[in-house]
């Protein structure tokens, strides 16, 4: 098979052009930009392109397909000469359904969650030795690539995201892959740029539900999933929420088991993980025994540094619910230490005037709060300016600390006294390159 990918460096399609070349199929690429670990990766494997850009003649009619990344433009000059030819197109999620469409699919969804669950199940299948295909949208510990299609495996595990599939594709991703087990985590307004209201974003979910063939695992403690559960569905559904457990000298305890994961999120994650490893056949008892191993997806409240007196932990975190989750999960997890939580609003929805007013209240348990957010980026995504003052009454916290220049907000960081105080970095973005691990916990300096 000759596939070529246009936009071929980004995050997700990169892996996807790794995951065929490994699999034997011929691959070619364009892209009119690739930065690092994209351009490290395929030139490992002799996929970079020769020159940045896009050159039509790069498609020619003995091209099986062509896969378009979200990067690329709906004029794009490849594009178009693919058309031209009547070479078949797919977008991203249809060609990981084109890949997939003969084995058992089971696919993780929902506002939050999604790559912690998928990256639960795949640690427990990996450990288990059971053969099994993946999408997920993090880097894992223990797997070379973010994604895997192979001939033999029977099952594929996919990360189910909502956003839209390709610049010739509004679906959402997940309307593709037609699972026959899901999950749904829950469900929390996002991507305002594209679902406007929230009625529009609630009904993708909607959808996706009506789509599962055999069964759907859905979070009760969600309570526009125990509407949506309450419609009438054709697959089986199983209900989960958060298990017992207990916290005692920062460690979390389940079935008698110690895991170093932590927080009600993560722990309701885990419930889901469980029941669909147990579809798969997989018993309670080595769940149980595998999963307390796992340390956490990239970027998923992961530990960064700690010392004797003080821990700094980053999660991909932005939207309302999450902020409020992961500060949560860190105050009751580590209860003789104050907390530092420090926000960067970064994607579109959340630099958006009309969506700010969500945040009321989602930063009020930390003991210090700090939110970050770039003009540059408001300027580079083209968004309406927002000011100090609109976040500060979005937020509605008298204490709160707001910052526009991250060097600035870094000085800050390292003028604070971290005896027995944490730090929790939460973002999408990467608080313009700020190295968290070198931030300094020891006292007052």
């Amino acid at each position: 098979m000759n596939i070529h990918l246009i936009a071929i460096g980004g995050s997700a399609m990169h892996n996807m052009a790794l995951a065929l070349h490994h699999k034997g199929y011929h691959i070619s690429g364009s892209d009119d930009a690739i930065f690092s670990p994209s351009k490290e990766r395929l030139e490992k494997h002799h996929l970079i392109p020769e020159k940045m850009g896009w050159f039509p003649e790069k498609i020619t009619p003995d091209l099986d397909a062509i896969i378009l990344g979200m990067h690329a433009r709906i004029d794009n000059p490849e594009l178009k000469r693919a058309k031209e030819l009547n070479i078949p197109i797919f977008s991203y999620p249809e060609y990981i359904y084109e890949q997939s469409k003969n084995k058992k699919r089971i696919v993780i969804g929902g506002s939050h969650g999604k790559t912690s669950i998928t990256a639960m199940i795949l640690h427990v299948l990996q450990n288990l030795k059971i053969d099994c295909d993946y999408m997920v949208g993090a880097q894992l510990e223990g797997f070379d690539t973010m994604v895997k299609l192979t001939h033999n495996a029977p099952i594929i595990i996919l990360e189910g995201d909502e956003y839209l599939s390709s610049p010739i594709d509004r679906r959402p991703k997940f309307h593709l892959y037609k699972p026959h087990i899901a999950v749904l985590s829950g469900i929390a307004w996002d991507h305002i740029n594209v679902f406007p209201s929230f009625d529009m974003y609630l009904d993708q979910f909607r959808i996706f539900k009506n789509m599962v063939k055999d069964t759907l695992i859905y979070c009760t403690e969600d309570e526009h999933l125990e509407i949506l559960s309450k419609e009438e569905t054709n697959c089986q559904l199983i209900p989960y929420a958060t298990p017992n457990h207990s916290i005692e000298n920062g460690i979390t305890t389940m079935e008698n088991t110690e895991l170093i994961i932590f927080g009600n999120h993560n722990l309701q994650n885990l419930n889901a993980a469980k029941l669909v490893c147990k579809e798969l056949g997989v018993s309670k008892e080595d769940f149980i025994h595998q999963i307390s191993t796992f340390k956490g997806a990239s970027m998923r409240l992961e530990l960064v540094k700690k010392t004797n007196t003080s821990s700094i932990y980053k999660d991909f975190a932005h939207s309302p619910s999450k902020l409020k989750a992961t500060s949560s999960a860190m105050t009751k997890q580590f209860t003789n230490r104050k907390l530092v939580a420090c926000m960067e609003l970064h994607t579109f929805s959340s630099l958006n005037e009309e969506f700010l007013q969500q945040y009321k209240g989602c930063m009020d348990e930390p003991d210090t709060a700090i939110v970050y957010f770039s003009p540059k980026a408001i300027a580079h995504k083209k968004l309406e300016p927002i000011t100090t003052q609109q976040v500060h009454t979005a937020f509605n916290r008298e204490d709160l600390l707001v910052f526009t220049d991250a060097e600035v907000l870094e000085k800050h960081l390292k003028t604070l006294n971290w005896e027995n105080q944490n730090l929790l970095m939460m973002s999408s973005g990467t608080f313009e390159g700020m190295e968290f691990k070198d931030l300094d916990l020891q006292n007052s300096q």
